[in-house]
């Protein structure tokens, strides 16, 4: 497999660094497995300038893009600009833009392009990803279904292959990128760098998601929000929801699926599990007195919801099995449409 990573100035350094480790280190285990066989892993870096330095300012050496040959792949990481105020000028650079020709130059010659993380954002600026499932970084997600409504935006995954391209979640999901990414070549030596790295499946981004952070994104979304989170206990009523907010539930029902890619009645159920992760965590109440809280009626119904929505049990939730850290409060924003509904 041959495979050009095209590093933009201010890429970010831990993206780059893991997709070049990993493939660093399938091609060491290959020559393990078979001394003598060459690497397995054809890997260039290439520009679009002659001088790029990470975002972190340190030099990147890169081969000029009319060195990338005909490659099998072609690899954008992120570029480290994490909000929208930084993201958008960027995104305007005049090497983004050459880049954004680069890939389609690419494309046409029969390459297929992988993003990972903010460098989902240059993939989709290319026009390419139009018509086709995407993932980014879980924060960004309303601002990439308002930039891009032409792209099937599914901000849970952490992973989506499409066509020929393939996009994955944030951060850390330039790893799993890398990881699938050898997996098209060998699964097999794939399994065995997950070992070496120590690599724990993420399938999902949703446990990472924060609600009332993509509520901020709009500013009646976030006004919904802040009714919902008074009325969990209560039954969810779309009507009231609009009357409270004095608009219609039409606007209403438009504006958050805009924003969040889910119905208010789904969102709402979101801001219930994350208070019955709360209470899991901070509290030594029953789980039927934590359902009945949130507005379920007994704790069995809870219980299958966090199971399907967390992946984990009660007792995994107490122990903060999920992961440490205050951001473990905080449950994921996928609705599933065959959870329980909860009670009017």
């Amino acid at each position: 497999m041959k495979l050009s990573v095209l590093a933009l100035d201010g890429c970010f350094d831990t993206g780059l660094s893991a997709i070049l480790d990993a493939f660093t280190t399938a091609n060491e285990l290959a020559e393990m497995q078979q001394p003598g066989a060459g690497p397995r892993f054809d890997i260039s870096v290439i520009g679009v300038r002659r001088e790029v330095r990470t975002g972190l300012g340190m030099r990147v050496p890169v081969k000029p893009a009319s060195a990338m040959g005909n490659p099998d792949w072609v690899v954008l990481p992120a570029i480290a600009t994490k909000m929208p105020e930084q993201l958008l000028p960027a995104l305007e650079r005049r090497d983004v833009k050459d880049a954004l020709a680069l890939l389609r130059d690419a494309h046409a010659g029969g390459a297929r392009i992988a993003a990972a993380c903010i460098g989902t954002f240059v993939l989709a600026e290319s026009g390419l990803l139009d018509g086709h499932e995407a993932t980014t970084s879980w924060w960004l997600a309303p601002l990439f279904r308002q930039r891009y409504p032409q792209i099937q935006l599914d901000s849970a995954r952490m992973m989506v292959p499409s066509g020929d391209f393939t996009t994955a979640g944030a951060a850390m999901g330039h790893l799993d990128l890398a990881l699938w990414l050898l997996g098209q070549a060998s699964p097999a030596l794939a399994a065995v760098v997950v070992r070496y790295l120590l690599v724990d499946a993420r399938p999902s981004q949703a446990p990472y998601m924060i609600p009332d952070h993509l509520a901020r994104a709009d500013p009646l979304v976030e006004r919904f929000e802040r009714w919902a989170r008074e009325r969990l206990a209560q039954g969810f009523s779309l009507d009231a929801a609009a009357d409270a907010l004095a608009t219609s539930t039409r606007t209403l029902q438009r504006r958050i699926e805009a924003v969040l890619g889910k119905s208010p009645l789904s969102y709402f159920q979101d801001l219930r599990v994350e208070r019955a992760v709360h209470l899991l965590r901070t509290s030594h109440l029953s789980i039927d007195a934590i359902a009945a809280q949130v507005g379920y009626e007994d704790g069995a119904t809870l219980r299958t919801l966090l199971r399907r929505r967390l992946g984990k049990g009660v007792r995994e939730l107490r122990r903060g099995a999920v992961r440490s850290g205050p951001a473990a409060l905080r449950p994921p924003a996928c609705p599933d449409s065959s959870e329980p509904a909860p009670p009017r």
